[in-house]
């Protein structure tokens, strides 16, 4: 009988990504409401070493696959890996952290596991045994109630929204032979990113530029970033003219993210945009054009050419730092 939550913890470079610490924490909640276990699963190659701090955060016990062949992320390869984790240990539920990476991997388990997916959820609940997901639909117009048919009931949660929270347990680390299957694709090529750089998706202040900016140079973004702790996006229109990486894109069809702060400098405010920002906790705009679509959505506005205002931004809260 399916039993307890089965959570599936990422990380990169061999420390775990924020979103894994909240999914764990999810988990846990949720086990607590039904009375049932949690087990993580960490995948990837030399991750025994990190595999025990899940139990700080409610994991019972740690299933680890550990092998070389799990070093850099393969959509076959982790699949067939988890699935045969998931068919081991019958879980009723299953979570995973709707990242770049989760979002690929948990759409193919789903498919291999023949049950359905709540994607990219801001809140789950539970009525008796039934996981009930909100998820936004329609560029966040709509938050939609989602009942999970199938078992086990799975899920895949927005990174950034979830509360981290410390529960202490047992976090019993278990090393699992693992089979990888057939693999049908392998990594040629890997660009790594400054190790320094906050993840979009994972970011609590964001600072982005959008077509306002009128060329690729953002350093003045890039410093204002650095001020508050926070990292750069960027606009559709900024990643089509080439100014920055599509990694960068926040929006409907580049990321969706869930800052304290967002600040949106020289971005019109087109419905795309606002679909990847809108659920930030304060908006700041600043932006020459009164009529821009974007003050509709801000908590704060500054009707001022960006070149004039951050500089000026910047003074002010060097000074508040001493």
């Amino acid at each position: 009988m399916a039993q307890g939550v089965l959570v599936f913890a990422e990380q990169v470079h061999g420390s775990f990504r924020k979103i894994a610490y909240e999914a764990v924490s999810e988990a846990r909640r949720l086990a607590d409401t039904l009375g049932e276990r949690v087990t993580a699963v960490v995948l990837g190659s030399g991750v025994d070493g990190i595999a025990g701090e899940l139990g700080k955060y409610g994991a019972d016990k740690i299933l680890v696959g550990d092998d070389p062949a799990l070093a850099d992320y393969t959509t076959d390869a982790y699949t067939n890996v988890l699935f045969d984790f998931v068919k081991d240990n019958d879980p009723g539920i299953l979570l995973l952290g709707a990242s770049s990476q989760g979002k690929d991997l948990s759409a193919r388990l789903a498919a291999r596991l023949e049950v359905g997916l709540a994607m990219d959820c801001i809140a789950l609940r539970l009525d008796g045994e039934k996981l009930i997901a909100t998820r936004p639909m329609y560029g966040g117009k709509v938050l939609a109630e989602v009942v999970l048919e199938g078992i086990p009931q799975m899920s895949a949660i927005r990174p950034n929204v979830m509360e981290i929270v410390e529960a202490a347990r047992s976090g019993d680390v278990e090393m699992v032979a693992i089979n990888t299957g057939v693999v049908k694709t392998r990594v040629v090529e890997k660009r790594v990113e400054t190790a320094s750089r906050v993840d979009l998706t994972e970011a609590d202040v964001i600072v982005s530029g959008g077509r306002g900016m009128g060329g690729p140079d953002f350093s003045l973004l890039e410093e204002l970033a650095e001020v508050l702790g926070g990292t750069v996006g960027a606009s559709r229109s900024a990643v089509d003219e080439g100014w920055r990486p599509h990694s960068d894109q926040v929006g409907q069809t580049g990321k969706v993210v869930t800052p304290n702060l967002y600040i949106a400098c020289g971005i019109s405010g087109a419905i795309q945009h606002l679909a990847g920002m809108g659920s930030s906790k304060y908006i700041v705009a600043i932006n020459k054009d009164q009529e821009a679509p974007i003050f509709k959505k801000a908590d704060f506005g500054i009707v001022e050419d960006l070149f004039k205002a951050v500089p000026a931004i910047m003074d002010e809260l060097k000074k508040l730092k001493g």
